[in-house]
């Protein structure tokens, strides 16, 4: 079902982008260059913060912003896209929700003319000017060491993913994996809560009745570290007796840090990842310059105590 979506919906943008394949971009005189920049879900930090500095660092670049949320539905996420070229913005920064859906949808507004930079996930093309993200590799292999060391390299840790198919989950796993295997740490399951606070809290109920001795928790972002928390409290478990990493040092995770409850969040720089892509975007867009490398990596930072 997922499949004959996504093929419809690029069967709709297909033909609409070659109707655009040739114009110029269009900016009204003396006004700013606009930007459609499209989150999965804006409401959750991350995204919001994004958001918040793309727009800010617009006004300093001389364009405008327009931020369209997609509310966690792909094709939302398409059609947001679709609008994009339709209105045919001068370029795109988009957060793709996966890769696997947003290769065609990127391709067509390229083809029309848009150039589109990415942040966070990869999607599945090279067609985008730039990508942008945090090196989620290194962001597992962070929580991981982390972990062994706050553990003495002795011990259990349960994992939670990100959603499947996405980079981020699929990086942070094998980076966290990598370094697991070359320890005396030992994983005992391994299971996806899809990003989702209410999800992970239910898989690790249904973990803690399995594996009810365990050391640590790794979770791929900080919504499903707190809903794996909760699920601990509930369970009679002090959260504050056993290892619990998560990822995107958001407000939250830090109200659970100061509470004793998260002992760690790994920073994403989500901020950094917006406002560069940003800067390169609109300096193509004005000058024709490329970036530097197609690929751009930030480098992930552990916060072990809230500001």
């Amino acid at each position: 079902m997922k499949t004959r979506l996504i093929t419809l919906l690029v069967g709709l943008i297909l033909p609409l982008a070659s109707s655009f394949a040739g114009e110029t971009r269009v900016t009204a005189a003396g006004g700013p260059t606009v930007i459609g920049m499209s989150v999965p879900y804006l409401p959750y930090p991350l995204f919001r913060d994004m958001a918040n500095e793309a727009e800010q660092e617009a006004k300093r670049l001389g364009a405008k912003v327009e931020v369209a949320d997609a509310n966690w539905q792909y094709a939302k996420q398409l059609a947001d896209i679709n609008g994009f070229v339709k209105e045919h913005v001068a370029g795109i920064l988009l957060a793709p929700k996966t890769g696997d859906a947003f290769g065609p949808a990127i391709e067509a507004a390229v083809k029309a003319g848009i150039p589109v930079v990415t942040v966070d996930a990869r999607a599945n093309t090279d067609k985008m000017l730039l990508h942008v993200a945090a090196d989620s590799v290194e962001i597992g292999r962070v929580a991981a060491r982390y972990i062994i060391e706050s553990l003495g390299n002795h011990g259990s840790v349960i994992e939670i993913e990100g959603l499947s198919g996405t980079s981020p989950a699929i990086d942070r796993k094998a980076g966290f994996e990598e370094v697991i295997r070359d320890s005396n740490v030992t994983i005992l399951a391994s299971e996806t809560a899809g990003w989702e606070r209410s999800k992970a809290q239910s898989v690790m109920k249904a973990l803690l009745r399995r594996f009810p001795d365990f050391d640590a928790v790794f979770a791929a972002n900080d919504e499903m570290i707190i809903g794996a928390i909760e699920a601990m409290s509930s369970a009679g478990i002090v959260p504050g007796s056993k290892v619990t990493v998560g990822v995107d040092a958001g407000p939250d995770a830090f109200k659970y840090m100061k509470a004793g409850k998260l002992s760690a969040t790994i920073d994403p720089s989500g901020v950094k990842q917006a406002v560069q892509a940003l800067q390169y975007l609109v300096d193509h867009i004005k000058n024709g310059t490329m970036p530097p490398q197609q690929v751009i990596l930030i480098t992930p930072e552990l916060v072990t105590r809230a500001p």
